[in-house]
């Protein structure tokens, strides 16, 4: 597939079915179910949203090849942008990240091993260095960002000291996995583990989309506004 298929007058359905994953992505503009025939354009309007960002997002999540050019960025808003970025740090947050821990400490409960204690610890480590990734972000890149394109410049920040320290929060998860798959010990429990790898990969995918994202289009449009100034 080529990302030109996904246009303004294409049906949101067909987007759903053309990819499942989303789904994800209409929580995140608080788009819900039940659109009928309407076009993206037709939802997007009705809910206030930007078509041109939520087409972005949505060929980010289709296409592993996709990277916006530059009059598409300049479609929509930094503020809008922010917005998708912080609704998805609140499902991570609330969703994601507690739903896989409450699956870990069932497996912990049942097996009561030294590896599966090590296991969990992985984890609670790896949830609080994420959280402290999103602190960083909603506290520090996000103001900035914003503040930015409204044409206040704070000489004290700059989007490139974020590029430095950005890291891939989805690298430790292949770490994780790797646990389970090579060297835990045979568990009796084998649907319990393949449903926790099943949402750990789900997870990897979704953060890799998230750090696209925020790498190639928010730091893009940030940076050519301090070029700017």
């Amino acid at each position: 597939m080529k990302h030109l298929i996904f246009s303004p007058q294409m049906k949101l359905a067909d987007l759903l079915l053309a990819n499942y994953k989303l789904l994800l992505v209409l929580n995140r503009f608080d788009i819900h179910l039940g659109f009928g025939e309407k076009s993206v354009e037709e939802v997007c309007t009705k809910y206030g949203i930007s078509t041109p960002l939520f087409l972005l997002v949505c060929n980010v999540y289709t296409f592993t090849d996709y990277l916006p050019q530059t009059d598409e960025l300049k479609a929509f808003t930094i503020e809008k942008l922010i917005l998708y970025l912080q609704n998805s740090h609140y499902y991570y947050r609330k969703q994601c990240l507690p739903g896989i821990s409450k699956e870990l400490q069932m497996i912990v409960n049942r097996l009561n091993t030294k590896p599966a204690l090590i296991l969990q610890r992985f984890y609670d480590d790896y949830q609080k260095e994420v959280l402290k990734h999103f602190d960083y972000e909603e506290n520090i890149v996000f103001p900035y960002a914003s503040s930015i394109s409204k044409g206040e410049f704070k000489k004290a920040y700059s989007i490139s000291q974020f590029q430095k320290h950005h890291s891939n929060i989805e690298e430790k998860i292949n770490d994780l996995k790797n646990i389970i798959i090579k060297y835990l010990p045979d568990t009796g429990i084998p649907d319990e583990l393949n449903a926790l790898l099943f949402d750990l990969f789900e997870l990897e995918d979704d953060f890799s989309k998230h750090t696209v994202i925020e790498d190639k289009i928010l730091v893009s449009l940030v940076l050519e506004l301090e070029r700017a100034k």
